[in-house]
């Protein structure tokens, strides 16, 4: 760990003695007592498929304390895999790890994953944007002509995702998500993912927060489709501040975007290893995500 001047950058996790269940770009996630997995978001940064070599401070404590603000949020709208974050009820073993989980990590359901990112867009932007001036469409779902970038749709939209182990997602048909994961289950993650963007949106607009865009991950738990993973964090969704929202433009953003804006200015091939962030940069990236916890929770971070 390396020291911030708010807290200690956590990039990886060790657990002595409990199983390491996957390492991915941001979280480390562990197996407890074979039914349920332990999730710590560390605060790796990854931009353009590589990991940065800096932490950003307070990273991982945003994207898992909003999770479980969203889980709580969201208990009565779809069931989720969400078990607690308090350290008191976690296994006797992980105890001892208090400095690294306090904050940072949950404890949840282990369920089988469906092979598709659940994306539904509410506003016109990134790949839905580039898809849309290329072909009147995004995921095969045909747009009103004459759309500006960031322009709100009529109707927040279904578009999932291939779930690329490397490389960026590639937005898929609805046939092609038939074709994946049947019917009955795609009619599910589909009505499910549209009712909770439909709920979350409403709620961050009110809180001056617009939801352009959100991914969901959905697993099966028995015969019960759940919602799984992180859940409206700025690394999963595309947040834009209401103030000063005007479309036909590309809007400022609640994300790693700064950091991201940074290294597309650099020359960078954006492949490993990647460049140094400058201090600033690293400060500025953290302050994003702070704001959008503090903006949509109406809490200061713990």
């Amino acid at each position: 760990m390396i020291q911030s001047p708010q807290r200690a950058v956590l990039r990886e996790s060790h657990i002595r003695g409990v199983k390491l269940f996957s390492r991915g770009k941001v979280r480390d996630v562990y197996e407890v007592g074979g039914d349920r997995l332990l999730v710590v978001a560390t605060d790796r940064l990854s931009a353009f498929d590589v990991v940065m070599a800096e932490g950003i401070p307070d990273k991982g404590r945003v994207l898992t304390q909003l999770s479980c603000f969203w889980f709580e949020f969201l208990r009565d709208v779809v069931p989720t895999h969400f078990l607690t974050a308090n350290l008191a009820a976690y296994p006797p073993e992980l105890h001892p790890y208090a400095d690294q989980l306090e904050g940072r990590s949950m404890l949840v359901e282990k369920a089988q994953p469906f092979p598709i990112e659940s994306v539904v867009r509410g506003y016109l932007a990134g790949s839905g944007w580039k898809d849309y001036r290329a072909t009147g469409t995004t995921s095969g779902v045909k747009l009103p002509p004459g759309l500006a970038q960031s322009a709100k749709l009529a109707e927040p939209i279904f578009t999932p995702a291939t779930k690329a182990q490397s490389g960026h997602d590639e937005n898929i048909t609805w046939e092609e998500t038939l074709a994946r994961v049947g019917k009955e289950a795609a009619e599910q993650i589909r009505d499910y993912s549209l009712a909770v963007y439909n709920q979350a949106s409403d709620y961050a607009l009110a809180r001056g927060i617009i939801i352009a865009d959100t991914k969901f991950e959905w697993g099966l738990r028995g015969d019960k489709i759940i919602l799984i993973d992180e859940v409206l964090t700025p690394d999963a969704s595309r947040f834009w501040p209401l103030e000063g929202y005007e479309p036909g433009k590309s809007q400022p953003s609640f994300d790693k975007q700064f950091a991201r804006d940074y290294l597309e200015s650099i020359p960078w091939n954006k492949q490993p290893p990647p460049p140094p962030l400058p201090p600033e940069v690293v400060e500025k990236t953290s302050e994003k995500y702070r704001e959008a916890y503090r903006l949509l929770t109406g809490r200061t971070l713990n």
